[in-house]
């Protein structure tokens, strides 16, 4: 049974699939499904903390799901513009999971729909050994990740909660 990592970019998530559908994204049918095609060992959720009740309880039913949940502070800079980006510590993250000789992974599945990644799934695919999975919005998925993944898997039907 192939050993599965995933690694959701929150914010991505939930802005293209608001704009491409104006709902939500199914977390539970994605465990669900994903459940279905191996074991799911390590299962990240990167979120930024802006200190909100409802953003705590998105988080809680995720951590009962079984993701854990990431949480960077909200930067509002002074001339209004906000900074609060996981890019970096999502792309650590996978090469510790890709690299790590006690856990071993067979397929590593993202969740985002931002081009920055693309050099690092090229990267993590080249030996064929782990095969990449990336989840988006099609409207709002750079082509360059869809291309450097294995496979792309567009949210619609089940995984939108209308």
């Amino acid at each position: 049974m192939p050993r599965i990592a995933v690694f959701v970019d929150v914010q991505n998530i939930y802005y293209t699939v608001k704009e491409s559908f104006d709902c939500h994204f199914n977390y539970r049918e994605l465990w669900r499904q994903l459940s279905l095609e191996g074991e799911i060992v390590l299962a990240n959720a990167y979120a930024i903390d802006r200190n909100d009740s409802q953003q705590r309880k998105f988080q809680q039913a995720l951590r009962n799901i079984g993701f854990t949940i990431k949480l960077k502070p909200y930067i509002q800079r002074s001339d209004g513009s906000a900074k609060g980006d996981w890019d970096v510590g999502i792309t650590i993250d996978i090469m510790d999971a890709v690299s790590s000789a006690s856990e071993r992974v067979d397929q590593v599945v993202l969740l985002s729909g931002d081009g920055d990644f693309d050099m690092l799934l090229r990267r993590i695919g080249q030996s064929g050994e782990i095969e990449t999975l990336v989840y988006g919005a099609s409207a709002l998925t750079a082509q360059s990740l869809i291309d450097a993944a294995k496979q792309f898997r567009a949210i619609e039907g089940p995984l939108l909660l209308i």
